[in-house]
């Protein structure tokens, strides 16, 4: 459906998910990878999607002087929003144990903001999707964090994984957006640029 997207647009996605490019490529959307290293800060002043929406804005910055007139680089960003902050991803076994834990018996957000970049404009939209957790033990989560390293995945874990399986109770929202893309919108949106 999207296939012809290819002959208006030269898609870049600036994503090193693997999540984020096996739905580019289930979509049958043509697309290349091209990644920049970009410091994922952003003002303390800002709240929810208002985070996701500035890092995937910034992570498009680097492609500011390279953009030719029919590329569309799409940049992405997620965070658990969990008691009016945002948890990143864990750079270690203790703080992902420390932020499972907290996540256990309660329900939380996860924010995904996509960016969309020509040479002439930018368009972002965002998700929010509530997630609801079972009460954990500590050998459950430590099992899951043993056995499938949750380091690149924001608040420590991916429900698609057996954390998902057995702990999440319910969702409200889009489950596509919990692996770090609301796959929905993105299709429409490049769907109404056609």
């Amino acid at each position: 459906m999207l296939h012809s997207i290819s002959e208006k647009f030269n898609i870049i996605l600036a994503s090193g998910s693997p999540r984020r490019q096996q739905f580019f490529k289930d979509l049958n959307i043509p697309f290349s990878v091209q990644l920049f290293d970009v410091e994922e800060i952003y003002p303390d002043n800002l709240n929810r999607e208002q985070i996701t929406n500035y890092l995937a804005e910034l992570k498009s910055v680097p492609f500011n002087e390279i953009l030719r007139p029919n590329d569309l680089v799409i940049t992405s960003d997620t965070i658990v929003w969990f008691e009016n902050k945002a948890l990143g991803k864990p750079k270690t076994k203790e703080e992902a144990l420390a932020i499972l834990t907290s996540l256990s018996g309660n329900f939380h957000e996860v924010i995904t903001s996509v960016s969309f970049k020509t040479q002439d404009k930018t368009h972002t939209l965002h998700d929010s999707t509530k997630v609801f957790f079972k009460t954990l033990t500590t050998d459950e989560i430590e099992f899951y964090i043993d056995n499938y390293k949750p380091y690149d995945k924001a608040g420590s874990y991916g429900i698609q994984e057996w954390i998902g399986y057995i702990g999440v109770e319910k969702i409200e929202g889009d489950y596509f957006n919990v692996m770090g893309l609301p796959v929905n919108k993105v299709y429409h949106y490049l769907k109404n640029l056609l």
